[in-house]
């Protein structure tokens, strides 16, 4: 009688064909690196919004606007990347150093939407690898199905009697890649949606302030 064939999926992907593993190594490493990024930028985001609020109570709480610019300029000492300012205080720092120094509404805006846009570049890096892993890994793990299913199947070329014994080991091999594509793909695609609905409300949230910010400063332009 022969002996149970070992189906766990450590013995499959050990007795799978170089190009079937070579294809499980480079979905798993985009999965590290998926996983790498989703972690990251859900803490950025986090972080993002966290600061926001605060930087906004303090900003409708009535402050000086010359404080608020002195207390950015004091983070931003030494760092070209704000330092420990958060993203509204940078771009309310632009606005109204740049009304500050050219006295014009439109001036401050551009200011404001040039640093608004720096900033949005900033939070969405890494969005397009998540979507490219989430579109691709299924491709890649396809690849490796496909290309096992036909080496299991030339396999059988040399066997007399072909039986589902025989075969389902090279096929449940060749399985795995798809299983680590979605493994890869599904967690890609969940993050790049939800960071993108958080940095399209993080993002009106910049562009609402950027416009109130610009009537006040009007107001003020008015009394000089």
């Amino acid at each position: 009688m022969n002996s149970p064939q070992d189906l766990s999926i450590l013995s499959l992907v050990l007795n799978a064909s170089t190009l079937v593993q070579a294809v499980m190594v480079l979905l798993l490493c985009l999965s590290v690196a998926s996983w790498t990024i989703i972690f990251r930028k859900g803490s950025t985001l986090r972080s993002v919004r966290r600061e926001t609020e605060r930087f906004e109570r303090d900003f409708w709480s009535g402050g000086d606007l010359n404080t608020l610019l002195e207390a950015a300029h004091k983070k931003t000492i030494g760092s070209p990347v704000g330092g420990n300012a958060s993203v509204l205080e940078r771009i309310f720092a632009a606005g109204m150093q740049e009304f500050l120094k050219a006295k014009e509404i439109d001036a401050a805006r551009r200011a404001m939407k040039a640093a608004y846009q720096r900033e949005m570049d900033r939070l969405e890096s890494s969005l397009p690898f998540l979507a490219s892993v989430g579109s691709v890994s299924p491709y890649i793990g396809l690849f490796g199905t496909v290309w096992g299913i036909m080496h299991a199947f030339r396999g059988l070329a040399n066997v007399q009697q072909a039986t589902l014994a025989s075969v389902a080991p090279g096929i449940a091999e060749a399985l795995v890649a798809t299983a680590i594509g979605l493994f890869a793909a599904i967690p890609a695609v969940i993050a790049y949606n939800s960071n993108s609905t958080e940095i399209d409300r993080l993002s009106i949230h910049f562009e609402t302030f950027i416009e109130e910010f610009t009537n006040i400063l009007q107001r003020q332009a008015s009394r000089l």
